[in-house]
């Protein structure tokens, strides 16, 4: 990162430029003031032309009227010509490299030419006045020129400058929305694994510990339950991890802007370890009979892991809040245009002594799942007791395109 040095808000190299082109003024106004026609007030004239040039970047404008105020003096004055006009062209090229408006160049240039015609209309003959005025003019005309050009390659160069920033700009808002985006997503994963885990495992827990006296072998069974729950906690959890640190593809690059897609390897959870996930819950306690209606029909792997994580959700639910022994109804139905997901339990089931504390996002979570697919989800308490769930996922058009989000 290059630090610019300034002088009341100005680039120090600008001014010292701008200081140095004035002592050069002032020096030939100096240097003349005894042998110039004129004398000393017309040294005066092209010192105050000087002094004027200082602000010529920052009011091009107000110096330009002011130094051709001062030579119109001088015209009028019939001091002639001098040396120090060349304040003239300076602010000339000025206003017409620097002022905010082409047209204030544009007003200059026309007084340039009316002070072309009365520096040469000092000349003593016919022929002289034609060889000075056409100097003049194609000295002006030329000055004029470069600084037209110059202002063009200037405005130029701030327009690829200002649309760079503001294309960084763009880039650094997406690459920012694409962060939130990504730990909004790993929240989300993150609350599926732990609180569905940690239900599971102090259900569990608890029945062991009263179960150890009465009935060894069950207890036994949940201590089981618990570990192989752990397991798939710790399992899921590392596959977490994992894309977060992978160094290859999934990770977002703060130097780019851009976020990758994840190697498809990360994403494990599908439809087909459903079967697995209920005998899961059905060891923890809960009564699932699951019922599929229709030909699963290939689904993107986004849309499959949001299906596999609303009926964890809902079991997870109905484990903490119907009990242990609630008879849980799991319903899949698939069509041409949507899959439908209906969890519904009788909350028959037996309370828990210790009932898993909520984190209160669970149902907030799967909401938020189903919009990015935009679906739909109810929940609520049933007519007959106990609770339900459903949820509805349009199909897309073409789920083979479908990139896979870390």
């Amino acid at each position: 990162m290059t630090v610019r040095r300034t002088v009341f808000g100005r680039p120090v190299r600008g001014v010292a430029f701008d200081v140095a082109v004035a002592a050069l003024v002032v020096l030939v106004s100096l240097a003349s003031a005894v042998t110039q026609p004129g004398g000393w007030a017309a040294t005066l004239v092209g010192v105050g032309m000087a002094v004027a040039l200082l602000f010529r970047r920052t009011h091009p404008s107000a110096v330009t009227v002011v130094v051709a105020a001062l030579a119109l003096v001088q015209v009028v004055a019939e001091w002639g010509p001098l040396v120090y006009d060349v304040a003239v062209l300076i602010a000339l090229y000025s206003v017409v490299k620097y002022g905010e408006r082409l047209r204030d160049g544009v007003l200059a240039g026309a007084v340039a030419a009316v002070g072309v015609l009365l520096a040469a209309a000092q000349t003593p003959n016919v022929i002289q006045w034609w060889v000075t005025a056409l100097w003049y003019a194609l000295v002006t005309g030329a000055v004029w020129l470069v600084a037209l050009n110059v202002r063009t390659r200037r405005l130029y160069v701030l327009s690829l400058e200002e649309r760079a920033t503001t294309v960084e700009r763009e880039r650094e808002a997406e690459f920012r929305a694409a962060v939130a985006e990504e730990r909004t997503r790993i929240a989300r994963e993150l609350h599926d694994v732990v609180a569905h885990s940690m239900a599971v495992m102090i259900v569990q827990a608890d029945g062991a510990r009263f179960m150890f006296d009465r009935d060894p072998a069950q207890a036994r069974t949940a201590v089981k339950v618990v570990a192989d729950t752990g397991r798939q906690a710790l399992e899921e959890m590392r596959r977490l991890v994992g894309v977060l640190r992978d160094a290859g593809p999934g990770i977002a690059d703060g130097s780019d802007g851009l976020v990758v897609a994840a190697d498809p390897e990360h994403r494990r959870l599908a439809l087909a370890e459903l079967p697995d996930l209920l005998a899961r819950f059905d060891d923890a306690g809960l009564r699932i009979r699951s019922t599929v209606t229709g030909a699963p029909p290939a689904l993107p792997p986004g849309l499959e892991l949001t299906v596999y994580r609303v009926v964890q959700e809902a079991l997870t639910n109905a484990l903490k809040h119907a009990g242990v022994g609630a008879g849980v109804e799991v319903v899949l139905t698939y069509s041409d245009e949507a899959v439908v997901v209906r969890i519904l339990d009788n909350g028959l089931g037996r309370p828990l002594v210790s009932p898993a504390p909520s984190g209160g996002h669970g149902l907030l979570g799967m909401r938020e799942r189903v919009t990015v697919y935009d679906g739909s989800l109810t929940a609520g308490p049933r007519p007959v007791g106990g609770w339900q769930v459903e949820v509805r996922l349009p199909l897309p058009s073409e789920p083979a395109t479908e990139v896979i989000a870390a």
